[in-house]
């Protein structure tokens, strides 16, 4: 499958100032232009569409708008890979049988980011997309979502991340990723805006940009920048295990940050992969994950919920049942229902009965994403959630 350059070369690491001028993207619908993709969008094969043609006008308008000065500071900054799914459109073949493909903007910390927006919140993308027609389309995305773009770069050396989804009858998935290597991997620590990261109420990472250089050396600064400015550190490991040189491998490099974040996400397979084989419904499992600066552990156990664990209180949150399509960023939604409430109330940490209020709202937003195709196509809106809780009620 051949990939387009940008038509006109650019410097590496040239960033992408951010706008919240554009309203944000309804999942399943909403604004559409020629790069952007909703659920509703007509699956593609896996050869991949012609250049756009309009990319002198497309690029000048992105970058007059964002990160104006004087904007507010995104309450939260999210920081990792960008990329490009690819989703088979039939579930339960290999990727080998699959007839076509629906390609599907993601990256968990990038559909962390948009989640937050869609649900109402302020957020911002810090990372790196090859100078590319994925990489540009990734970018309008993410504008027209209303991400703070101003941390985006792109690199004229590498291309933008794939990553091809198999769907099976389940919705469960399995990856291969063309990365060898993709932008994302060459972000460098001085490419870096601190700036965003020091100025945000949370910071929210993951554990891929761990895995080689020099990604990990930037992420290693940005995670202590956001520290040393107070920021609360959300962290969610997102294991891919394809990714790492071996299980082992993955499993200390993800350990290796463990003890810096504030807030942990793992899923019920994570525990067990990180406890080495351990029951991850036992709760003296699950509390060696539990280091002494942690002030919440959440567990997301599919359409059953979440569990969470503190310092004072620990419990289980039902989920909502729903048909699930893919499961492609339910956690990332589950992440970003949080998030968005904690970026408005860190008392929601030390109350229970509100927390888990919150935790009621995460589960539904990562219900309402599994029920159609891709990621940031799914992520639904603060309305979208609300009438689902409603339904619920009544």
């Amino acid at each position: 499958m051949a990939l387009h350059a940008a038509a006109a070369p650019r410097a590496a690491g040239r960033g992408l100032p951010s706008s919240s001028s554009s309203p944000p993207a309804r999942a399943g619908g909403g604004r559409r232009s020629p790069s952007s993709l909703s659920a509703a969008s007509t699956p593609r094969s896996v050869a991949f569409a012609a250049p756009l043609q309009t990319r002198a006008v497309r690029t000048k308008a992105i970058l007059s708008n964002d990160g104006a000065p004087g904007m507010n500071a995104p309450h939260v900054v999210c920081f990792g890979e960008l990329l490009i799914d690819f989703v088979p459109t039939v579930s339960g073949v290999s990727l080998a049988e699959a007839p076509a493909f629906k390609k599907a903007p993601g990256g968990a910390p990038a559909n962390v980011a948009v989640g937050i927006a869609r649900l109402g919140g302020s957020s911002a993308f810090i990372g790196k997309v090859g100078d590319d027609e994925f990489g540009y389309m990734l970018a309008d995305i993410l504008k027209q979502n209303s991400v703070n773009t101003q941390g985006l770069l792109f690199d004229a050396h590498a291309r933008t991340a794939l990553a091809f989804v198999t769907l099976r009858s389940d919705g469960e998935r399995e990856f291969m990723f063309y990365r060898n290597p993709s932008a994302d991997m060459l972000l460098e620590e001085k490419e870096l805006e601190l700036d965003l990261i020091r100025k945000a109420k949370i910071f929210h990472h993951g554990s891929i940009s761990l895995i080689t250089e020099p990604c990990k050396t930037a992420h290693i600064a940005a995670a202590k920048a956001a520290r040393d400015a107070g920021v609360l550190v959300s962290y969610d490991p997102n294991l891919r295990l394809p990714l790492w040189s071996s299980a082992d491998d993955a499993r200390d490099g993800i350990l290796s940050i463990w003890e810096t974040a504030d807030v942990i996400k793992i899923s019920e397979e994570e525990v067990s992969f990180l406890t080495n084989g351990g029951d991850p419904y036992d709760d003296a499992v699950v509390k060696k994950l539990i280091h002494p600066n942690l002030k919440l552990l959440l567990i997301t156990e599919g359409p059953d919920g979440c569990r969470y664990y503190s310092k004072e209180f620990s419990g289980k949150v039902s989920g909502l049942k729903v048909s699930a399509v893919d499961t492609t960023g339910a956690g990332d939604a589950f992440v970003a229902g949080i998030l968005s409430q904690l970026a408005t109330d860190f008392s929601l940490l030390q109350d229970e009965d509100r927390l888990r209020e919150a935790l009621k709202f995460a589960n539904v937003c990562g219900a309402l994403t599994v029920t159609e195709r891709g990621a940031i196509p799914a992520l639904p809106t603060r309305e979208q959630v609300l009438d689902a809780l409603t339904s619920v009620a009544a």
